[in-house]
């Protein structure tokens, strides 16, 4: 097997304003760095094989420990190994809370997402 080799680092960030949900504003994080990356040289240089393909992804969020981790996975959308760190980080705040929304405090909560692809080369 070839050596796994980085070629896309990429940032994104997540907010969920109502409800208090960590895994929410990790998902938005995760598809809004995810959104900015263009693959095409990826897929014209090598054999987009999802084998080949590992998705790494570092998510600061407050109440880490609440984080629905295969929720996270989920949002990533290829079919590949996906590593999933959760961390504590991001930035909770106040905000204002309508229980129409579902809030049960005032919090609103931002993740913050680290994403980098590998490539498996010499297959």
């Amino acid at each position: 097997m070839g050596e796994w080799k980085r070629y896309v680092i990429e940032m994104g960030m997540g907010i969920d304003q109502h409800g208090q949900d960590p895994t929410k504003a990790a998902i938005k994080a995760v598809k809004d760095a995810i959104s900015r990356v263009c693959a095409v040289g990826l897929v014209e240089l090598f054999d987009f094989n999802p084998k080949n393909i590992r998705i790494e992804s570092i998510i600061g969020v407050p109440y880490p420990e609440r984080v629905a981790i295969e929720k996270v996975k989920a949002a990533i959308p290829l079919e590949c190994k996906k590593d999933v760190n959760i961390i504590e980080g991001g930035l909770k705040g106040p905000g204002i809370a309508l229980k129409e929304f579902g809030d049960k405090t005032d919090e609103i909560l931002i993740a913050v997402a680290f994403i980098t692809i590998y490539i498996r080369r010499g297959t």
